[in-house]
C-alpha cells in the first residue's frame, strides 16, 4: 500500500447473519460486488456497521478476510475490530486482521481512550501501537459507541505529516471543525471522509476526500455521482446533496435491520436477523419508509443517467 488511499466512496459495511446467527459469507461477498458496481472506491470493514462490538475476534478476522477476498485486488479494504480496551488484545487483533489482506487497520478513537481521560492518554495509546507496527498503515474511527471520542485539531497536525496515519472517518458533524481538520491536514498523506450526510457537501467543496458513511449501504452510487461532479455540475451536485442529507435521516430507523431490508429489496438476499438491534422493531411503517427510499433511489438514478442491470 502507498502513502495514500482512493478518494471517494467508502461504505461501512454491514454484516448479514444467518439464520442460526452466524456470518452469512455468501451474502458478504453479494455486497462486496454490489459496493463495487455501484461505483464504491473502497470498503471499510468490521467496523460499527458490521456490529463489530458484537462479534467474536475469530468472527472479526473471517469477515474481514471474506471482504478483501471478495474484492480480490478491484478496490482496497480497511478494516477495524479494535474494540477491546486491553493492549495487548489490541495488538493480537491489528496482528490477526492485518494477515487477512486489509491495505490498512483502523484504530477507534474511543477505544484509544476508554476512561476519556484526555489527549495525553488517546496519544500515549496511539503512539505505543504505531511503534508496535511500523510496517502498517492506520486510520481512526470516532466511532459513536460506547461514546464519541473526538480528535482534536492538533492531534491531527501531530500525526498527519508522518505518513503512518491514512485515513479519518469524521464523525463530528460541525462543518467549522472539518474545515479546520482539512487545513491540518493539508500537504500530507492523510485522508478525511465525512460520515455526515449533512455536512458532506461543505466538506468537499474545502478538500475533504469522500463519503463513509452509513448510507453508503442504500445509495453508493448516488454518493458517487456527487462527488464526481462536483465542478462539473455544481447545481446539480448541490441538489442531490441536500436530497442525501435528508434521506440520511432513515439512519434513525432500526439500522442496520433497516440496510438489510434495503439489500433484499435489491436482490441481495439475507436474514434480517441483527445482533445489535431488534429486528422486529422494522415495522410496517419502517418498511415502507425503506420503500419509499427505494423509489426515490431510482427515480434519482434514471434523473442522473445511472442504469443497473441487476443487483450486482
Amino acid at each position: 500500500m502507498t502513502n495514500s488511499i482512493p478518494n471517494g466512496v467508502w461504505p461501512t459495511m454491514i454484516t448479514p447473519f444467518t439464520d442460526s446467527n452466524r456470518p452469512d459469507f455468501r451474502a458478504i461477498s453479494a455486497i462486496c460486488d454490489w459496493y463495487i458496481a455501484r461505483g464504491c472506491d473502497g470498503i471499510f470493514a468490521v467496523c460499527q456497521s458490521s456490529e463489530m462490538h458484537y462479534l467474536s475476534d475469530r468472527e472479526k478476522d473471517d469477515i474481514g478476510r471474506c471482504v478483501v477476498e471478495s474484492c480480490a485486488g478491484r478496490i482496497p479494504v480497511v478494516a477495524s475490530g479494535h474494540t477491546s480496551p486491553n493492549m495487548d488484545e489490541q495488538k493480537r487483533g491489528i496482528e490477526t486482521m492485518m494477515k487477512t489482506g486489509a491495505d490498512a487497520y483502523v484504530l477507534v478513537s474511543n477505544t484509544l481512550d476508554p476512561q476519556n481521560r484526555g489527549e495525553e492518554e488517546l496519544e500515549k495509546n496511539i503512539q505505543t501501537i504505531f511503534d508496535a507496527f511500523p510496517e502498517i498503515h492506520f486510520g481512526v474511527y470516532e466511532c459513536p459507541h460506547p461514546y464519541k471520542r473526538l480528535l482534536s485539531t492538533d492531534f491531527i497536525k501531530r500525526y498527519a505529516p508522518a505518513g503512518q496515519l491514512v485515513f479519518v472517518k469524521d464523525t463530528c458533524c460541525d462543518q467549522h471543525r472539518i474545515r479546520e481538520r482539512l487545513e491540518a491536514c493539508k500537504g500530507t498523506p492523510l485522508k478525511l471522509f465525512n460520515a455526515n450526510a449533512a455536512t458532506l457537501y461543505d466538506s468537499l467543496i474545502h478538500g475533504a476526500s469522500g463519503y463513509s458513511g452509513i448510507m453508503a449501504n442504500f445509495h453508493p452510487e448516488l454518493y458517487s455521482w456527487m462527488i464526481k461532479h462536483l465542478e462539473s455540475d455544481r447545481d446539480k451536485a448541490k441538489l442531490l446533496a441536500d436530497v442525501l442529507a435528508v434521506a440520511a435521516m432513515i439512519e434513525m430507523r432500526i439500522y442496520p435491520v433497516s440496510a438489510k431490508y434495503h439489500m433484499n429489496l435489491i436482490g441481495i438476499p439475507m436474514e434480517l436477523i441483527t445482533r445489535s438491534a431488534d429486528m422486529q422493531k422494522l415495522d410496517k411503517n419502517a418498511r415502507l419508509e425503506t420503500e419509499s427510499l427505494l423509489a426515490m433511489e431510482r427515480k434519482l438514478q434514471d434523473m442522473l443517467g445511472l442504469s443497473f442491470a441487476s443487483a450486482v
